[in-house]
């Protein structure tokens, strides 16, 4: 069985709850403030640990309470914090999160993140059978230097461009997965999408991103589970209708369960099962890295 080695973001989340969001200029009420530990490539990696993987994580924090929290989180969660470096001149990163109706909206402040550097993904060595996970919250020149080494070690790359913005096709070229949501597809592919896309949509947006045709385009579609593309077959895996209380770090979830599943030689539909069932506990939970569910409960739905 392979590893899972995450190089990503790591941030404290500061969720505010309220009826409704407010409008621009507009002030609301708040039921509550909380502290959740999150950040996408923490997310992630807590996801994978949590189901039984070996994993590595590579990241930055800050000097300061919220960095020594955050450590001292993952730490529990069996992670390997080996690359995971203090900045002296950086705050830890921070997410300001408004939650209402389990529908969020979100501002990140990168802080030490914004630092991860091609010498930080350089402490971890790759091997054959590894998966190597990347995500936007950290530099695109970095997430290159990491999936370089990935390749020329013989690992797998998984890419989950979010938040969504525009990468040149030399990163493009050492992804081996690409794992996106709609919004972020729409945004890729300059198509609009809508809120529920059909399968044949999804595909005509998959083409416009240019794959290869040995490589594999995941879209999740929420509840409605996720659509695997390779060249012109595409795959719906169905999700599961649960009742959702909160979905950050839902799509986290996902991807970590993907990458641990594939790590132990899965085949791709039965990697986006698995991963499925693990996103659809998580949204029945509060916050982002403290939801991830264990192995043990996702093999009691499967």
């Amino acid at each position: 069985m392979g590893r899972v080695v995450v190089a990503g973001s790591i941030n404290m989340d500061v969720v505010a709850t309220a009826e409704r969001h407010p409008r621009i200029g507009e002030t609301v009420a708040g039921r509550s403030v909380m502290y959740f530990h999150g950040g996408k490539g923490a997310n992630q990696a807590v996801s994978a640990a949590k189901l039984g993987t070996p994993t590595s994580l590579i990241g930055r924090l800050g000097r300061d309470a919220f960095g020594e929290q955050l450590r001292a989180f993952l730490t529990a969660q069996g992670i390997d914090l080996g690359a995971v470096k203090d900045s002296a001149g950086a705050s830890t990163g921070t997410a300001i999160i408004t939650l209402a109706n389990a529908d969020n909206t979100i501002v990140v402040i990168p802080g030490a993140n914004a630092e991860v550097g091609a010498d930080d993904v350089a402490r971890v060595a790759l091997a054959p059978g590894d998966v190597a996970v990347s995500q936007f919250e950290i530099p695109k020149a970095t997430i290159a230097a990491f999936f370089l080494r990935a390749k020329a070690a013989g690992a797998s790359t998984i890419l989950n461009p979010a938040p969504a913005s525009a990468f040149d096709g030399a990163l493009f070229a050492i992804v081996d997965i690409l794992v996106l949501n709609e919004t972020e597809l729409g945004f890729l592919a300059g198509i609009e999408l809508g809120d529920a896309p059909t399968l044949p949509q999804v595909k005509d947006a998959v083409r416009a991103l240019r794959p290869r045709i040995d490589q594999i385009i995941c879209v999740t579609l929420g509840a409605r589970g996720a659509v695997a593309v390779v060249g012109e077959d595409a795959t719906l895996v169905e999700g599961r209708s649960v009742k959702a209380v909160d979905t950050t770090g839902a799509g986290d979830c996902f991807v970590g369960a993907l990458a641990a599943r594939l790590s132990q030689g899965a085949a791709i539909a039965d990697a986006i099962s698995y991963a499925n069932i693990a996103a659809s506990i998580s949204v029945q939970r509060m916050g982002a890295g403290p939801s991830m569910p264990s192995a043990e409960e996702v093999r009691a739905l499967l």
